[in-house]
């Protein structure tokens, strides 16, 4: 079974982009009425899914709780803080079989921005690769969550995971991922294409630090203000669109 799986998913993936199958759990795990009250509340995404999509999508956040560490510094992580920086990950990885990533292990908060002595310098939040870290200012996160203004630090710092994890793995999903941004690089490499993204004024001007921090911040804008994105840029829109496997 497994031998037919790695012959005919390839396959599969060249012809329609995306995994054979994505959702494989026979026995799903249960949030509480409580915890499913705050993803009613904070995550208009799960609100529009399907009843069976919302069973996988409570299963995947209460894996996504088990499975990495809390750290707060300074700061009590509350179950609410965890169930909304769950929410922000499963929804961004939702179009993929594989997201718990062993790339990282711990979500450490802080109350606001922190020194890191790293490099010196007040951050609101980073991926640490090295230490298999992810870090958040829980004010920042919040904020982010919180409005609409495209500028989302949980889905930023996600996507900077995601990216690192896409050129490391060949799973399906990594593939799709990093053949997809292959495809959005020219937006970022190509003066022109590059040029009319900047007359629109639609990307904060930190996306064109890297091609790092633009995937990342295309990545916010289109959770953020999708309507927007698509009219504007519908061919970038569907490259990303495709990298995750979003459904629309």
């Amino acid at each position: 079974m497994v031998i037919i799986f790695r012959i005919i998913e390839p396959a599969y993936l060249l012809f329609f982009n995306k995994p054979l199958f994505i959702f494989w759990h026979p026995v799903l795990n249960k949030l509480n009425e409580a915890d499913k009250t705050i993803l009613r509340r904070e995550f208009p995404f799960y609100l529009n899914l399907s009843d069976k999509k919302k069973g996988y999508f409570e299963h995947r956040v209460k894996c996504f709780i088990d499975h990495y560490n809390f750290d707060g510094k300074d700061i009590e992580v509350i179950q609410e803080m965890k169930l909304i920086i769950a929410g922000t990950y499963i929804m961004l990885t939702f179009g993929m079989r594989t997201y718990l990533l062993e790339l990282f292990e711990n979500i450490i908060i802080y109350p606001s921005v922190y020194y890191s002595t790293i490099n010196q310098e007040y951050h609101k939040g980073e991926y640490n690769p090295r230490m298999k870290s992810v870090v958040f200012s829980w004010e920042d996160f919040l904020s982010g969550h919180q409005t609409k203004d495209n500028i989302n630090l949980g889905l930023h710092e996600f996507t900077h995971v995601l990216h690192f994890y896409s050129r490391k793995s060949s799973d399906a999903g990594a593939v799709i991922f990093y053949d997809e941004f292959t495809e959005i690089e020219k937006y970022f490499d190509e003066e022109h294409l590059r040029n009319k993204l900047k007359e629109k004024q639609y990307f904060r001007e930190y996306a064109y630090t890297n091609k790092f921090e633009f995937l990342a911040v295309i990545l916010e804008h289109f959770f953020e203000t999708p309507e927007i994105f698509k009219k504007e840029f519908p061919e970038l829109y569907e490259n990303v669109k495709a990298m995750i496997n979003f459904k629309e």
